[in-house]
């Protein structure tokens, strides 16, 4: 669907801010289990992190929250915060990181675009951790819609993945067919 009021394609959401209620226990799992990089701190109120040296992919922050509840279910808000990992193989190493850590899923859906794995942070945030097949691979119907659908993810094969060699690259920076 598109028209001449669509917004730019080049747009992307940029971070996510959260409000959490213990910002140590926040950098603890963000930093600690989920391997984020903590960019800046400003005292015990805030904290930003990033994947790969970008200003800041997360914020965190106590300045309305400190102390507080999780959200509350059936109230409206964010839903997820969703993580895009480059490849299956570094899905399958969050995965790892999430069974070392002990925390415990919520689902884990292969959507035909994507594999997900869903779980909430200490807050109660949701989150979700997946990665995109490339476009040519996704499914679609007789008439070129996107088909996609929820069906349970094998997290064995997902975590196979994990120990696979790394793909080569193309130039294009897609793998090759022939793998």
């Amino acid at each position: 669907m598109s028209n001449s009021n669509s917004i730019d394609p080049g747009a992307r959401i940029g971070h996510a801010h959260l409000k959490v209620s213990d910002l140590e226990r926040s950098l603890s799992f963000y930093c600690g289990v989920l391997g984020f990089d903590l960019m800046q701190r400003m005292g015990s109120q805030a904290a930003f992190l990033s994947a790969g040296g970008y200003h800041h992919h997360i914020g965190l922050n106590t300045w309305e929250s400190e102390g507080g509840p999780p959200p509350a279910l059936g109230a409206t808000g964010l839903y997820h915060v969703a993580i895009l990992y480059p490849t299956r193989k570094a899905l399958g190493n969050a995965l790892h990181r999430l069974i070392d850590a002990g925390v415990t899923l919520d689902g884990a859906s292969d959507h035909g675009v994507s594999e997900a794995l869903y779980l909430h942070d200490p807050d109660g945030n949701g989150l979700e951790l997946y990665w995109d097949r490339p476009q040519e691979q996704w499914p679609r119907t007789s008439d070129g819609q996107l088909a996609m659908y929820s069906q349970r993810l094998n997290l064995h094969d997902l975590l196979a993945a994990a120990s696979l060699p790394d793909e080569p690259i193309a130039e294009n920076g897609t793998p090759p067919k022939d793998l």
